[in-house]
């Protein structure tokens, strides 16, 4: 397992949008401590962690592929669909597609995630 933990906010765009600009123009500076990962609700980020792309991070872990084809064989997904949600966990620092070769050999970067959320409007 991972020492890494990987900090998600949950903010709506319009709240992030507004957080940016306020970072942008210095009148907001992110703790430390903050989320480095946003999704814009529970649903985004549900769809990128479901269940069946966590038995795929832990098949990832536990297999060790070392090409997408070979993956691809572990899963039973198509390689467009395989690397659709690789390119979507890239993006979001949960996985690494290493180079070797011609080939995309896919690493997990973090399997512990904490999540952090609120309901009251945020203000920056």
């Amino acid at each position: 397992m991972s020492e890494n933990v990987l900090k998600i906010g949950i903010m709506s765009r319009e709240d992030y949008k507004q957080r940016t600009i306020a970072i942008a123009r210095g009148t907001y500076t992110p703790k430390r401590n903050e989320p480095k990962i946003w999704f814009e609700s529970l649903q985004s980020m549900a769809q990128v962690l479901s269940s069946e792309n966590q038995r795929l991070l832990r098949l990832i872990m536990d297999e060790h592929p070392q090409s997408l084809k070979e993956l691809e064989e572990l899963t039973g997904r198509t390689s467009s669909n395989l690397s659709r949600t690789l390119k979507t966990m890239a993006h979001y620092g949960i996985v690494e597609l290493e180079k070797h070769k011609r080939r995309l050999v896919p690493k997990v970067k973090t399997s512990d995630f904490r999540v952090e959320f609120g309901i009251r409007q945020q203000s920056h």
